[in-house]
């Protein structure tokens, strides 16, 4: 390995940079969506349901923040807000909207958090090969100047250069490779928990709308 680092030329130094950084989120990012995985997100909030039916709102709220995942901190938002303002309003004009306020503003420090260094991934599949290729025209260029310089075409003065392009190119597009597959793959996981987020949000909010509208009746 060390043997086709040093053939591949100064480029492999960044190239190198590039698949430890893409390793390294890969890891991360596998572990925190593994810690999220197992969370029951539909028993949560079906229990979240419950409990608030049973007026413990309290209680609800205790489950959110002993429960770890985005899911539950933006829905521990918005009981905190729903708590805090029911107290002062029974109106439900006025009371959905300052829930949903605090839901939407939870909702994207949460989806950051679960997105976290992702676009170091996009940005290393998209250098990588760029890199790659322009590993592979140093290469070419040394090559040329080597035959220019030995004024005869010599098999070894050659392979040297053409062995730099071509370690360079696969080290690019194998770094993009490791770093686009589990892009794509978390990025279709955080819609996935998006998609959630907005749900459990919006089950919330009709709690609160449903429930005041029968007690100002």
């Amino acid at each position: 390995m060390l043997e086709y680092i040093i053939k591949g030329g100064p480029l492999m130094i960044p190239l190198m940079i590039e698949s430890i950084l893409a390793i390294g989120v890969f890891i991360d990012r596998a572990l925190a969506f593994r810690a999220n995985g197992r969370v029951d997100t539909r028993a949560l909030r079906a229990k979240i349901l419950q409990l608030l039916n049973e007026d413990k709102i309290a209680e609800a709220a205790q489950l959110c923040a002993n429960t770890p995942g985005p899911v539950s901190a933006v829905l521990l938002a918005g009981l905190q807000a729903y708590e805090k303002h029911s107290h002062a309003t029974q109106r439900p004009e006025v009371l959905r909207p300052l829930v949903e306020d605090a839901l939407e503003d939870y909702s994207y420090s949460a989806m950051n958090a679960v997105q976290k260094r992702l676009n170091i991934l996009s940005f290393i599949g998209n250098s990588a090969p760029l890199l790659g290729m322009t590993g592979t025209v140093t290469g070419m260029i040394k090559s040329f100047a080597a035959i220019a310089g030995a004024g005869a075409l010599q098999g070894g003065i050659v392979a040297a250069g053409i062995s730099e392009a071509l370690i360079t190119t696969a080290a690019g597009l194998l770094i993009a490779m490791v770093a686009v597959i589990p892009f794509h793959y978390y990025s279709s996981r955080a819609e996935q928990i998006e998609l959630e987020v907005h749900e459990a949000s919006a089950e919330l909010l009709d709690f609160v709308t449903l429930r005041h509208s029968e007690a100002a009746r």
